[in-house]
């Protein structure tokens, strides 16, 4: 990865061998090469590449902030991964159109309310993940972190939450949905009607514990656990700073 001072969305990888370790440790474990893992507010790319490269998945990694998108595409050309890592330079929500975004905030760039007088504030366009996956072979995975507009994906992916491939979500939700006005809790009611659970994921002994709801950071949602359960014992490990996991 290329890598500089305050690239706080990567930078933990180099201190402590994977950043968000128990839900990436999760994927690594879940994941094979038949399956598409897609990342909502990519970033640079760290979930992409790594799944990539050490699972040789198919990835769609999408980031609408334009210089963050131009580190995310040079992470994946030095990695050699063109042909594994699809990148789109757009934001994901309910329905087609475009938005007012922040583009200097690094890791928590987000949705602009109507009014926002920031010189740094651009115009992105957005898709919807159902016109994304229309017609097409859908996720396993999906990782959703759009700092608050959580909302907004979850109600434009409707057919994709149907898909039977889909069988694990992680989202981050932290209360920034507040500032748009939605309630979170939502989110997790929708999420339990289609049949997922959160867990927390202990990678060192592949246990799964449900949870009675979601963290105040990342949470995996899970369903089909049985079929889960299956891939996570039959795993190959994968070593981080010599440790084998």
């Amino acid at each position: 990865m290329i890598v500089k001072k305050n690239d706080t969305g990567v930078t933990g990888n180099i201190y402590v061998g994977i950043q968000d370790f128990y839900e990436l440790s999760f994927a690594l474990h879940f994941l094979d090469e038949k399956d598409i893992f897609v990342d909502v507010g990519a970033n640079v790319g760290f979930y992409s590449i790594i799944l990539a490269k050490s699972k040789n998945v198919k990835s769609i990694s999408i980031e609408p902030i334009p210089y963050t998108y131009f580190k995310l595409e040079k992470n994946v050309k030095i990695n050699s991964l063109s042909n594994k890592v699809i990148t789109k330079n757009i934001a994901i929500g309910s329905s087609i159109g475009q938005l007012r975004m922040s583009s200097d905030l690094d890791t928590v760039n987000h949705v602009r309310l109507t009014g926002s007088d920031s010189n740094s504030d651009i115009i992105v366009e957005v898709c919807d993940l159902d016109t994304i996956f229309y017609e097409g072979e859908y996720p396993s995975l999906i990782k959703i972190d759009v700092e608050g507009f959580e909302t907004e994906v979850i109600g434009g992916m409707n057919n994709v939450i149907l898909s039977n491939n889909l069988k694990a979500i992680i989202i981050e939700l932290n209360g920034s949905g507040a500032r748009y006005g939605y309630d979170e809790n939502l989110i997790h009611q929708t999420l339990l009607q289609h049949s997922f659970k959160p867990f927390h994921y202990d990678p060192f002994d592949r246990r799964l514990t449900e949870l009675n709801s979601y963290g105040s950071t990342n949470t995996l949602y899970l369903r089909d656990l049985n079929f889960i359960k299956n891939r996570l014992n039959a795993a190959p490990r994968f070593e981080v700073f010599g440790e084998s996991i």
